[in-house]
C-alpha cells in the first residue's frame, strides 16, 4: 500500500506547471538562493487555466534548509523558527503583465515534521493532503523527502477523520468531513460547500488515495468521542496560532492588512473599513478588527 501511495502522490507532485508558475518560482527561489531546496505550488490557482493565472494570487511554499541563512534581518528568521511559516508577498513583470503570489517560508525539516500525524496545528497537512506540484527542488532526495511528506500528510487527514466516520470508507464522506474539520481548526472564512467543490474538483483523486490508506490503518485508532475530543483540542491551538500568524504577518507581508480584510471578504462577504491610524498600527489594530470580524460571522 505504501508504495502505491507514493508512485501516485510522486507522480502528482512532479507534473508539469505552466510558464507563469515558473517565472514567479524562479523570483522566490532566487530570493533564497542561500538557503532554498524547493519550490512547492499549492492551492486553488493548481486548477486554473494558464490565461487566468495572471489575474489571480498564486500560492506557494518556499522550502529552505537553515533560517539564519535565508534572511539577512536576523528577527525574521527568529520569528520565522518560532512560529513557522512567515509569510510573503512577491510581484514581477512577465510578458508584459504582472504575476503575484503569497508564498511562505518553512525549513523542510518543519514542513515534514508538520505533516506527521503527531502535529496538532492542521496547517500544513491539511493543505498538502490536498494536490500540489514540486515546481523545483534542489536535488532528488530533497524530492523524495517532500513526497514522503505529503504522504504523511495525506494519512494524517485520513487518520483524524475515520474515526469521525467510523462506519464509513466513502471517499467523499471522508474527506468532506476532514476538510470542514480543519477549516474549522483556523480563522478560515471558507464556506459551507467549499471542501465538496475541492473534493469534486479531484474526485478521482480521492477515490483513489482513500483505501489505500484505510487498508494502512486497519480501523479507526480512536473511539468517535476520543476523535471529536482532538478536534475540540485542535481548534482552540489552530486558531489561537492562526490568529498570531496574522499579527505576524502583518509585518512580513507587505500590504498585510487590506490583503487580510479582502480575503475574508472574498470567501464571507464580510468586511470592516479600516483607518489610516489602523494600517500606520496594524499590530494594535488587528486584534480589535479580528474580533469584529469574528463576532460578524467572517470566521465559521
Amino acid at each position: 500500500m505504501a508504495d502505491a501511495l507514493r508512485e501516485t502522490l510522486s507522480e502528482e507532485l512532479n507534473r508539469p506547471v505552466a510558464a507563469t508558475v515558473h517565472a514567479i518560482a524562479d523570483v522566490l527561489r532566487a530570493r533564497y538562493e542561500r538557503a532554498a531546496v524547493a519550490v512547492l505550488f499549492y492551492g486553488s490557482c493548481l486548477r486554473s487555466p494558464e490565461a487566468e493565472l495572471a489575474d489571480n494570487l498564486l500560492d506557494f511554499y518556499v522550502l529552505v534548509d537553515d533560517y539564519r541563512r535565508a534572511y539577512d534581518k536576523t528577527w525574521l528568521a527568529v520569528a520565522n523558527r518560532l512560529l513557522p511559516p512567515n509569510a510573503f508577498y512577491c510581484e514581477t513583470v512577465w510578458q508584459g503583465g504582472h504575476i503575484r503570489a503569497k508564498y511562505v517560508v518553512i525549513s523542510l525539516e518543519d514542513f515534514a515534521r508538520f505533516c506527521r500525524p503527531e502535529t496538532q496545528n492542521v496547517s500544513v497537512w491539511a493543505r498538502y493532503a490536498q494536490p500540489a506540484r514540486i515546481v523545483w527542488t534542489r536535488d532528488g532526495a530533497t524530492a523524495e523527502r517532500i513526497v514522503t511528506a505529503c504522504m504523511d500528510a495525506v494519512r494524517t487527514m485520513l487518520r483524524r477523520a475515520w474515526p469521525l466516520e467510523p462506519a464509513s470508507r466513502d471517499a467523499r464522506r471522508l474527506w468532506t468531513r476532514a476538510m470542514r474539520e480543519t477549516y474549522a481548526a483556523e480563522l478560515r472564512p471558507e464556506g459551507s460547500d467549499r471542501a465538496v467543490k475541492i473534493f469534486e474538483n479531484d474526485q478521482a483523486r480521492y477515490e483513489r488515495l482513500t483505501p489505500l490508506v484505510l487498508d494502512e490503518l486497519g480501523q479507526p485508532e480512536m473511539s468517535p468521542e476520543q476523535a471529536a475530543a482532538g478536534w475540540k483540542r485542535r481548534r482552540r491551538l489552530g486558531k489561537t496560532l492562526n490568529l498570531l500568524r496574522i499579527i505576524k504577518g502583518i509585518f512580513t507581508f507587505d500590504g498585510g492588512l487590506d490583503y487580510a480584510l479582502w480575503k475574508i471578504k472574498r470567501h464571507s462577504g464580510m468586511t470592516v473599513p479600516v483607518t489610516d491610524w489602523q494600517r500606520r498600527h496594524p499590530l494594535l489594530a488587528a486584534p480589535g478588527l479580528a474580533w469584529r470580524l469574528y463576532r460578524m460571522g467572517a470566521f465559521r
